[in-house]
């Protein structure tokens, strides 16, 4: 059977699912993630890759941008600090941690691999975020935080995955050179996205197109962005975020499209991502029987061990990472309530309640970028070298992947039961 036989019938499956998933009371991403799961284990199935270039190039772009665009602009900009703080310092601090399990408990892991596992590891998935959360009800801010983070996070993680993989190979880890490498590589890939964005608009502006027209070139546009921000060895996930940030603030001041465009482009946007972002769990569950059979039996149940310490020390460093930025933002507070009411920065400067800070400790799922971004792994360098541990390094992600998207899927909405968190008022107080 070819391949796009296969992937019709996982078309058809992701469709039969989003049926069942209410009667079954699991989220519909984790039925999936089960439902690839099982398909893979079942005998004679042809084997569908996850081919990182089809992730990259074709999943990624559509899927970023959906997530930016509906992003509450205001809202994020309000909590530009929390989320920078999310995507970038607990990123580092995670990645660090993930890199130090791997090194002192996976034989054969050196220092700059560990933290090639880091980057991979290290950053919630937009994807992941946005299809476990987009039917429960949570406070807008807790929502604009966790989607803003996951929006921004990759493009950390996968820097500094460029970086260490440099050093894998070879080269050697210069602070300031790795420090000003990081430097170009987001302030470029920002610039791309906003460069683009400005002269749509502007396109926009001066020439007026049907309504079709507009909503197809709003559909190529962020695969425009990221492929011209990727061929300049720039941030190709912050070109698209900062593509989708600025059309959603345009939007949202009603100075761009029609209402007519609007509501195409919503149809046509909302059929689209439904089947990219059912094939994405499902091609995750799919991945995993995958990695079983490569991996040798006398190393199984040390790499499972090695998976669930890393599954518990990462969303460990998250939660106590959260609950440490509550703590410091209160102090913060109280030491300058009365300047920040003279100021009117109240707003700016609210800490979160314990409530939402565990739901966003314990919401940072990994996902699709994360497997893709391990099987992009060479498999050799080009001094002939095999990179190191390899099968090890992907059985890991695929397998953390997996336990964080059944784990805390599965709890969040158990979680968000429990605390009973009030969403009353949370859009004036955003």
């Amino acid at each position: 059977m070819e391949y796009y036989h296969i992937v019709l019938i996982l078309l058809a499956v992701v469709i039969a699912l989003s049926a069942v998933a209410p009667k079954v009371g699991l989220p519909y991403p984790i039925l999936l993630i089960l439902a690839g799961m099982a398909i893979g284990f079942i005998p004679h199935i042809k084997y569908v890759p996850v081919n990182p270039d089809i992730v990259f190039l074709i999943f990624l772009p559509p899927l970023l941008y959906d997530a930016a665009i509906n992003i509450s602009f205001p809202g994020f900009k309000k909590n530009i600090g929390t989320i920078s703080m999310l995507a970038v310092t607990m990123v580092l601090v995670t990645m660090t941690a993930i890199a130090a399990v791997a090194h002192y408990f996976i034989p054969g892991i050196s220092w700059p691999v560990g933290f090639v596992i880091g980057a991979i590891l290290s950053p919630p998935d937009a994807i992941a975020a946005s299809g476990i959360l987009r039917n429960m009800k949570l406070p807008e801010r807790t929502s604009t935080i966790l989607e803003g983070e996951s929006l921004m996070n990759d493009a950390t993680a996968l820097t500094v995955y460029r970086i260490a993989l440099g050093v894998v190979a070879g080269g050697a880890f210069v602070i300031w050179e790795a420090a000003f490498e990081f430097v170009v590589i987001i302030a470029g890939g920002l610039l791309v996205g906003l460069g683009v964005a400005w002269l749509f608009v502007w396109f926009l502006q001066r020439i007026k197109l049907q309504s079709t027209a507009t909503v197809s070139l709003n559909i190529l546009l962020p695969f425009v962005v990221y492929q011209l921000a990727e061929s300049i060895s720039v941030s190709g996930v912050l070109g698209v975020v900062a593509f989708g940030l600025y059309i959603s603030r345009r939007i949202s001041q009603g100075c761009l499209f029609s209402t007519e465009t609007v509501a195409e482009a919503k149809s046509v946007w909302d059929v689209l991502i439904y089947l990219l972002s059912g094939l994405v769990f499902i091609l995750i569950g799919l991945e995993f029987p995958q990695v079983v059979h490569g991996i040798p039996r006398d190393t199984f149940k040390h790499l499972i061990g090695s998976s669930l310490l890393i599954f518990v020390i990462a969303l460990a460093v998250r939660i106590l990472f959260i609950f440490e930025h509550k703590w410091r933002t209160d102090r913060i507070l109280i030491r300058n309530k009365r300047r920040a009411r003279k100021s009117g920065q109240m707003q700016q400067m609210r800490s979160l309640d314990w409530k939402n800070a565990l739901v966003i400790g314990w919401s940072g799922m990994r996902g699709i970028v994360s497997v893709a971004t391990a099987i992009a792994l060479p498999t050799i360098f080009s001094d002939g070298a095999k990179f190191p541990q390899r099968d090890s390094i992907i059985f890991i992600t695929v397998t953390v992947v997996i336990l964080m998207l059944l784990i805390q899927g599965i709890g969040l909405p158990i979680l968000i039961r429990m605390l009973k968190i009030d969403t009353s008022g949370d859009k004036q107080e955003m």
